[in-house]
């Protein structure tokens, strides 16, 4: 079975970005498939940031942001379901760190530590990445239990290539916003 118990409720945190197409249009396709499906439901968005590319840099900038989310899915049921919202907006895998329309990492869940061929929570970069941390800082409450949150700040204390993060655009998604004051 894919689902938790309903009581099992799971808080994760997704990185998304693209870079091809009409980059908010997509961004907010995504948000909106994930929040339509039954067991998951959009708690916070970041603000939207405009980010150099990285790895593969012969690209256009992309757009990126950061989600909140309440789900009653596995780990596994939520990277299948991220996977396949990917496709059905037209996702192609190939170039590594390549163009794409859409792009979901799922970063943490309800602290969860995994390693499989499949999954690796927390998700192993995420705190190497200045275009994975900006926006996650805008939607990770202060004073969560796991200390996720000084672990976002800390990191970008010390992270090279925030000058190649640039707020774009406030605001998206109106079922859930990022938090003030961060």
């Amino acid at each position: 079975m894919s689902t938790q118990s309903t009581s099992d409720l799971s808080e994760a945190y997704i990185a998304l970005g693209a870079n091809l197409g009409d980059r908010e249009s997509n961004l907010r396709q995504a948000v909106a498939l994930l929040n339509e499906h039954r067991e998951i439901q959009v708690l916070r968005c970041s603000d939207l940031y405009e980010t150099d590319p990285v790895g593969y840099v012969d690209q256009p900038n992309f757009v990126n942001m950061a989600l909140a989310l309440r789900t009653t899915l596995t780990p596994e049921a939520l990277l299948k379901f991220m996977l396949e919202t990917e496709l059905k907006l037209g996702r192609e895998r190939k170039l590594r760190w390549g163009p794409r329309t859409v792009d979901l990492d799922l970063l943490w869940m309800e602290g969860q530590t995994i390693d499989t061929p499949l999954l690796t929570l927390p998700h192993p970069r995420m705190l190497e990445r200045a275009f994975v941390l900006v926006p996650l800082r805008d939607i990770v409450p202060e004073g969560e239990p796991t200390g996720l949150y000084e672990r976002v700040h800390t990191a970008l204390n010390f992270i090279d290539g925030k000058d190649g993060v640039r707020l774009w655009k406030t605001g998206i998604w109106p079922g859930g916003s990022a938090p003030s004051g961060n």
